[in-house]
């Protein structure tokens, strides 16, 4: 279910059980990656996040831990929340409800602690949203970098971000392996451009 950088105000109010940004009168943001845990690439966004002393949430996938079971204890042991962002990354519009509930309970299993979950893609049909909310807060975001897309320019990636956080922003950007050059470059500039404006990261939901 992507869109531009910045979701339009209509899908949010098609969905409002879903949870597409925080309501804030604060200064603060939700900072959230996507598809790891990725040898070298969320270690390069830990030793970020740290340096800056900002918490943010890792949607990760159940094949991925399996994979790097010790970034996964990196993470959580440095202050960050976790999220199921299912085991295989299968697209909900094309793949059947029985399946792709399977897929995200696969991943529940090896990452029990954690209620939050965000669908791959976006992509989430209404009679699956029925199912899944009764176990999960399911996550979205207002803000989309597009750090994954070959052509998107890092600087464009990071002017995503930065020209379209508000108050209680969601944004997405990725720890794999195709977000990796615009993320390194657009990670730490967005980090210092909020952080110049006021903004606070929160990891808490």
């Amino acid at each position: 279910m992507f869109f531009g950088a910045k979701t339009p105000k209509i899908f949010q109010a098609l969905f409002p059980t879903l949870v597409w940004g925080k309501c804030s009168t604060e200064k603060k943001v939700w900072l959230t990656f996507d598809d790891g845990p990725t040898p070298k690439i969320t270690p390069f966004v830990l030793d970020t996040l740290l340096f800056y002393n900002v918490k943010a949430t890792f949607f990760c996938l159940g094949k991925q831990v399996l994979k790097h079971p010790e970034i996964l204890q990196r993470i959580k042991a440095e202050g960050h929340s976790i999220g199921n962002h299912s085991y295989s990354h299968p697209n909900g519009f094309t793949t059947c409800t029985k399946k792709y509930l399977e897929d995200v309970k696969k991943c529940q299993k090896i990452i029990p602690e954690t209620k939050l979950f965000r669908p791959p893609f976006g992509n989430v049909y209404p009679w699956q949203i029925a199912k899944l909310k009764k176990e999960y807060k399911i996550i979205m975001w207002d803000v989309l970098a597009w750090d994954f897309k070959k052509n998107t320019s890092k600087e464009k990636c990071y002017s995503n971000v930065v020209s379209n956080v508000e108050n209680g922003s969601i944004i997405v950007l990725h720890d794999n392996e195709k977000s990796f050059e615009n993320l390194q470059f657009a990670l730490p500039k967005i980090i210092e451009t909020l952080k110049e404006r006021a903004f606070t990261f929160s990891a808490t939901w």
